[in-house]
């Protein structure tokens, strides 16, 4: 069967790591006020499923959709990008 259905895929910031195969990544993305016509940053959070737990906290990463994991759980990690700097 080959995939025809093009996933969505986004690139964002790792902000926590605490659960179990999953990472919270933050996604900012840049819009146009509708009204005032400024460039805003708009943020959203997406849970993503991370098999290994080999990522962590600050780390760049690119996510793809999937099937729904769990309740809040439809996305998962596919790429580390840039790893976090170490303080």
């Amino acid at each position: 069967m080959s995939e025809t259905t093009l996933k969505r895929a986004l690139t964002g910031t790792v902000v926590s790591n605490k659960m179990d195969k999953t990472v919270t990544v933050l996604v900012e993305r840049k819009v146009k006020h509708p009204v005032l016509g400024k460039i805003v940053r708009v943020s959203k959070k997406y849970h993503a499923h991370a098999e290994n737990n080999e990522f962590g906290q600050g780390d760049v990463v690119t996510i793809e959709e999937t099937r729904p994991l769990s309740k809040t759980k439809s996305w998962r990690v596919t790429k580390l990008i840039e790893k976090a700097q170490e303080a």
